[in-house]
C-alpha cells in the first residue's frame, strides 16, 4: 500500500501568493505522537510538580511538629522532676507530722511514706509517672493516717482537765488528811480551792455533762463531766449550777458558781479528777499559771 499524501494550502489575503504544503500520512503520525508525547510530558511535569510541592509542605509541617513535641516532652519531664521533687518534700514532710502523731511506723520510715525520687530518663516518661500515681496514693494513705493519729491526739489533749476550774487558795490538798468535821485521819481524794461565793466555775477540759445539780455525797450542787479516754471531772458544793445533764461544753466553759452546799465548812470547790474510774491528783494535771496556790 504506498503512502497517501495530503496537501495543506494557506489563503493569505487577496494580493499575496498561496502557500502549500504536501505532508504525508507518516508525517502526520509523527506529529500527532510527538504532540500526545509534549501534552504527556506537561501533564506529568504538572502533576509531579504539585505533589512534589505538597509533599515539601507535609514535610516541613511533619518536622515543625516533631519540634514542638519534642518541647512539649521536654518540658513535660522537666515538670515530672520537679513533682517528684515536690513530693519527695512532702513525703519527708508527712514522716515528721508522723513523728508528731506517734504514727511509729511512717515515723520510722518503713511505712508507705516513701522519701527521695529519681530522675526521668529517655524514655521513661510512663515509668515516672506510674512511679508518681503510686508515691501520691502511698503519701495520701499516710496523711490519712496521721489526719486520723492528730485528730486522735487533738481529742485526747481536749479531754484533759489541763486548767483550773477556778482560781483560789489550795486549802486541802489530794490525799490523807484530818476530816474537817470529826478530826479523824481520812482520805481525801480531791483538792478543795477556796474562792469567793458566786465566782464562776469553769470546765477543765471538753467533754459531756453526765450530772447536774444534787449529786449527793456530801457535795451538795455539783457537775459531773465525762471527757472521753476514760477521764471524768466531778466539781462539788457549788452555790449553783449553770450546766445540765447531756451538755456538751468546752474547756473553759462556765458550768457553775462557787458555794457551799453538802458538806462543806466554808466557800470553796471540791474538785476531783478520776482516769479509767480512779482517783488522781487534779495538780499534775493543771498546767495553766493560775493554779491554785
Amino acid at each position: 500500500m504506498g503512502l497517501r499524501h495530503h496537501t495543506i494550502i494557506l489563503v493569505p489575503h487577496e494580493r499575496a501568493q498561496f502557500r502549500k504544503w504536501r505532508v504525508s500520512n507518516r508525517m502526520v503520525w509523527s506529529l500527532g505522537i510527538g504532540l500526545a508525547l509534549l501534552t504527556g510530558f506537561a501533564l506529568f511535569s504538572t502533576w509531579y510538580f504539585l505533589t512534589t510541592s505538597a509533599d515539601r509542605r507535609e514535610l516541613v509541617q511533619m518536622r515543625s511538629e516533631n519540634e514542638r513535641l519534642r518541647q512539649a516532652n521536654a518540658s513535660f519531664e522537666s515538670s515530672l522532676r520537679t513533682l517528684q521533687g515536690q513530693l519527695a518534700e512532702y513525703e519527708d514532710r508527712t514522716r515528721k507530722l508522723a513523728i508528731v502523731a506517734g504514727v511509729d511506723g511512717l515515723a520510722a520510715g518503713n511505712g508507705e511514706a516513701g522519701i527521695g525520687g529519681t530522675e526521668v530518663a529517655p524514655g521513661g516518661t510512663s515509668g515516672g509517672v506510674n512511679e508518681l500515681v503510686d508515691r501520691a496514693s502511698g503519701l495520701r494513705n499516710s496523711l490519712d493516717q496521721v489526719a486520723a493519729k492528730l485528730d486522735e491526739r487533738r481529742r485526747w489533749i481536749s479531754a484533759t482537765p489541763a486548767i483550773a476550774p477556778v482560781r483560789g487558795i489550795l486549802t486541802s490538798g489530794f490525799g490523807g488528811r484530818s476530816d474537817p468535821f470529826t478530826g479523824h485521819a481520812a482520805n481525801h481524794l480531791a483538792i478543795d480551792i477556796a474562792a469567793p461565793f458566786g465566782k464562776p466555775v469553769e470546765a477543765a477540759a471538753d467533754g459531756v455533762v453526765v450530772r447536774a445539780g444534787d449529786v449527793g455525797g456530801g457535795l451538795g450542787l455539783g457537775v459531773f463531766i465525762a471527757h472521753g479516754f476514760g477521764v471524768t471531772t466531778k466539781y462539788g458544793h457549788m452555790s449553783r449550777v449553770a450546766a445540765q445533764p447531756g451538755q456538751r461544753v468546752h474547756r473553759g466553759d462556765v458550768i457553775g458558781y462557787v458555794g457551799s452546799t453538802g458538806r462543806s465548812t466554808g466557800y470553796h470547790l471540791h474538785y476531783e479528777v478520776l482516769v479509767d474510774g480512779k482517783p488522781v491528783d487534779p495538780l499534775s494535771y493543771i498546767v495553766d499559771d493560775r493554779g491554785p496556790s
